[in-house]
């Protein structure tokens, strides 16, 4: 008998001596093979087959502080992450990039702005290459 029919057994919900022809034990619960844990619409992954450091980032668009926990599991997880705060409420935005703050710190990633209310968060291995470095003055293109 799988866990959410003993527990509804034991809640009174349905009767343990039920048939059990219509429950098939040999499935395991959970997330079928193959499928992203990802569930959350607004977080795509890239290249989601891609099971190799380095070659996926996410992007997470929040819509409040309670979609910081997958922000979270994908860093946790070695994967870049940008985090799309334009869609919320500023409050909720500033506890997100406190959160991320806190997050990138304990695990010595990096957190950077790349433009209004979207942030890049990276793992400690990943090293973000600005195209300003290449600036130099009185370069090729000065006009003056």
């Amino acid at each position: 008998m799988g866990s959410v029919r003993k527990a509804s057994a034991w809640l009174g919900l349905v009767d343990d001596s039920d048939d059990e022809r219509y429950y098939d034990d040999e499935y395991a619960e959970g997330p079928e093979p193959g499928d992203s844990w990802v569930t959350n619409p607004r977080v795509r992954v890239a290249d989601e087959a891609a099971q190799e450091q380095g070659t996926r980032i996410a992007t997470v668009t929040p819509d409040g502080f309670r979609d910081a926990r997958g922000i979270g599991e994908l860093f946790r997880e070695g994967v870049p992450v940008i985090v799309n705060l334009t869609a919320m409420e500023p409050s909720d935005a500033k506890r997100v990039v406190d959160f991320a703050a806190g997050l990138t710190f304990g695990l010595r990633g990096s957190i950077e702005r790349v433009a209004n209310r979207v942030f890049l968060l990276t793992p400690a291995d990943y090293k973000v290459v600005s195209g300003e470095a290449g600036r130099t003055n009185g370069g090729f293109f000065n006009q003056s």
